[in-house]
Order: C-alpha cells, then sequence, then structure tokens
C-alpha cells in the first residue's frame, strides 16, 4: 500500500489515510493512539514470550527463535541453560556439544556456532556480560539489528522499536507506514507512538499480529482495527492474493409475510 505523490512530501506522521472510514483518524498519529487504545484494551499486561533469567540467555534464546517458533525455543532452552547457563560455560561447552540441545529449532549447526562464537566474544570483549547498547551487540556473530533491539528492549529497558514480521505486516495494513522495509517501519512506528511505550508496544503488537491479524485467512471486517484502518485497495489486493476473506454478504432477514391466496379462475 503506497501513499499518493500529492502526500509524500507532508510529514510521514501526518499522512492522510487512504479510503478512511468515517469515524476513523485520517492522520497516522490518530490512528496510532486509538490503535494503542485498543491494544491496551486486549493485552494490558504482556511479558517476553521467552523464557530467561539473564540477560545473555535471552540473547541467546532470540537468535534461536530465527525461523523457529518461541514455544519451540522455551522447550529447548532449560536444558542448554541447565548446562550452560553463561558466557563463559556456553564457550566451554562449544558448538558441538551446543547443537544436540537445539538440534529441534532449525538451522542448529549455523546457530550452535554464532552461540558458541558470541560467547568467546563476550568474555574477550565484555567481561562475559552482554552489552545493552544495540550498534555495540550488532557486532556479535549471528546478532542482527532485530535481534540487539530485542535484547536491548527486554532485558535492559532502552528505548528501542524491535520490528518482526507480525510489526512490519500491521504497519502496512495500518497504514502507520508504507513498510516497504523493516528500517523504515521501525523510523516510522517512532514517530507516533509515545517513547515510554515502546517496550510493550512491540509485545503487544506482535501478540495482535498472531492471533487476531493473521498473516493469512484474516478476516478484514471482523478485526478490531483493521476494520477501520485497512483501505479498500489493501484489502481487496489481501482478498487476490488469498491472504485475506472476503466480507460476506448480509443475509436476508426471512420473510414472514403470507403468501399471497391463488386467485380462482
Amino acid at each position: 500500500m503506497t501513499e499518493t505523490d500529492a502526500t509524500e512530501s507532508a510529514e510521514p506522521d501526518r499522512v492522510p489515510a487512504r479510503d478512511a472510514k468515517p469515524d476513523a483518524p485520517r492522520d497516522r498519529v490518530g490512528r496510532a493512539a486509538k490503535i494503542l487504545e485498543i491494544l491496551d484494551q486486549h493485552y494490558p499486561h504482556v511479558e517476553s514470550f521467552l523464557s530467561h533469567e539473564t540477560p545473555f540467555q535471552l540473547l541467546v534464546a532470540v537468535m534461536l527463535s530465527a525461523q523457529c517458533t518461541d514455544e519451540r525455543v522455551n522447550l529447548v532452552t532449560p536444558a542448554l541453560f541447565a548446562a550452560a547457563p553463561d558466557a563463559t560455560s556456553m564457550a566451554k561447552l562449544g558448538a558441538r556439544k551446543i547443537r544436540p540441545f537445539i538440534k529441534t529449532c532449525g538451522l542448529a549447526g549455523g546457530k550452535a556456532r554464532n552461540i558458541a562464537a558470541t560467547s568467546r566474544a563476550l568474555i574477550k570483549r565484555h567481561g562475559g556480560q552482554v552489552p545493552s547498547d544495540v550498534a555495540v551487540m550488532e557486532t556479535l556473530p549471528g546478532v542482527g539489528h532485530k535481534t540487539a533491539c530485542v535484547v536491548a528492549s527486554q532485558a535492559f529497558g532502552a528505548p528501542v522499536f524491535p520490528v518482526d514480521t507480525h510489526i512490519h505486516r500491521l504497519a502496512g495494513r495500518w497504514q502507520l507506514s508504507r513498510a516497504r522495509n523493516v528500517e523504515e517501519v521501525e523510523r516510522d512506528l517512532m514517530k507516533v507512538f509515545p517513547k515510554e511505550r515502546w517496550n510493550t508496544l512491540h509485545l503487544q503488537l506482535i501478540e495482535f499480529g498472531r492471533s487476531q491479524c493473521t498473516a493469512k485467512q484474516h478476516a478484514p471486517a471482523s478485526c478490531p482495527v483493521c476494520s477501520w484502518a485497512m483501505s479498500a485497495a489493501r484489502s481487496n489486493a489481501e482478498i487476490r492474493q488469498g491472504l485475506s476473506k472476503p466480507k460476506k454478504p448480509k443475509k436476508k432477514p426471512p420473510s414472514f409475510e403470507k403468501p399471497a391466496k391463488p386467485r380462482r379462475r
């Protein structure tokens, strides 16, 4: 979904929505405020989806979650962390012995090598502790921007806005961003949502995306947000792609009129 050329020069947080419903906020700031209210109603209390006790364990869990469900990660990390709860013990364990613990997570070989290498780097550069700075974390083996932001947000309360596939999808559906890439979504969302809410908001968005605004078989007309925030063009495009369900036509109420008596000839 894209804005018209006429709105391209406007401030991103004031870009009007396309096909906005009569009672829906027309600019991004207004839509963001209404969305925040809805998320607070549905998910007033949220916490990390990954089980951990330390920043290091969270870092490892997030690394394991790439192309893997959080539920699967939470099944394998208890045994892994019992054997190696910190960077020192994880480095001693090594990639070859890490791999059997995480083999069901997918891409186990590469993840095991990155976890072992990151553990060694933490010992060598940071005294075995996870740095709180996103840019510094991104220098660790196998740690990308999203992983670093998740750890910085959930372990250290840093004012960052992690963007995953769910948040990327919702931002585009709800006309909060043109959503051409993760960097654009992150920048646009940080402009329209209060800074003090970023840490919990990204968790609320993920929860909403998983349970109510799914990637496939979505029903925009019954979604608490898409029903008023999604443009008709986006909705129609998703229906054509098989991602969303078309709006069901209203059934005509049953008629209780008595049938007319046949005329006598």
